[in-house]
């Protein structure tokens, strides 16, 4: 598929947004911020625990071939890629260092900054993958929390969850940038010459292992939580989960990546992508006052 402008649209020069959220001092009587909700709680924050380190390491993976990209528009989407993956990271900083005041133990894990031995040891090991390799995780990736963040945006039940507003507002913001930015490392995996058998195998991890992999995070995790220890409940609240909006069908959608010859742009997200566009940085939009 063409890199042009006109192939993309909405989505085809990712802005980035230099964010500031508000969080406040942590609550200890508000420890479970999704109100009344043990396991969304501790699924957020698992899911916040990763971005950073994960959306570093797709920085990466893109620049290891930003010689290769020679294409001035893919160039520009580059460019947007790498600036909202960043700020995206900076922002889940904040709200995991909250997190881990809060008592979310596992937040930790993940949780080294820039120029750590944790992080030097994750540069080396990916430098010892093939270069395409790693790309090709990236778009997986990309493709995975793009599914996400549709599901999150068109969703009015979990729109309508009580909870942190400025959590709520994070979340918001972080889906519209995946996916105004959901081709990205997709187009530059292509360009450079990726082949359809690699992406499609690469996709076969996460499309079969991270809901499992993802659910025993979040048991140890309200395991390792003493508020948390209340088993009827965080069954019920589990069952909700699994069959609520953002879980229910989720391996089927991701499935559509390992179908020979897709493409992001095949599922339109265009309509979607203006209409969060408007609500959260139109002329009167919701975040304006976050953007610094």
């Amino acid at each position: 598929m063409s890199t042009s402008l006109k192939s993309h649209g909405a989505t085809a020069y990712p802005k980035a947004r230099r964010m500031r959220f508000r969080f406040g001092a942590p609550d200890p009587k508000n420890r479970h911020y999704v109100q009344g909700d043990i396991v969304m709680s501790h699924l957020v924050a698992l899911l916040s625990s990763a971005f950073p380190p994960g959306e570093e390491s797709f920085i990466r993976s893109v620049r290891r071939f930003s010689d290769r990209i020679t294409d001035p528009v893919l160039k520009k989407r580059v460019a947007g890629f790498i600036g909202q993956e960043a700020m995206h990271g900076q922002q889940h900083r904040e709200l995991n260092d909250q997190l881990i005041r809060m008592g979310y133990t596992l937040v930790r894990i993940p949780a080294f900054g820039a120029d750590s031995r944790r992080e030097q040891a994750v540069i080396r090991v990916e430098n010892l993958i093939p270069a395409r390799l790693h790309l090709a995780g990236t778009a997986a990736a990309e493709h995975y929390t793009a599914t996400l963040a549709r599901r999150l945006l068109t969703s009015p039940e979990l729109q309508a969850l009580p909870g942190d507003p400025e959590v709520h507002n994070l979340l918001n913001w972080h889906a519209l940038e995946e996916l105004e930015h959901k081709a990205v490392a997709f187009d530059v995996y292509r360009a450079v010459g990726g082949t359809e058998r690699m992406r499609i195998t690469v996709m076969l991890l996460p499309y079969l292992g991270a809901i499992p992999l993802v659910s025993l995070a979040v048991a140890l995790s309200i395991a390792l939580d003493p508020s948390g220890w209340h088993p009827i409940e965080v069954a019920r609240q589990a069952v909700d989960v699994l069959r609520g909006p953002l879980v229910k069908g989720l391996t089927a959608e991701v499935g559509e990546y390992l179908r020979p010859g897709f493409h992001p742009d095949d599922i339109d997200t265009e309509a979607l992508v203006r209409h969060w566009q408007r609500e959260l940085f139109g002329a009167d939009g919701e975040l304006l006052d976050r953007v610094r």
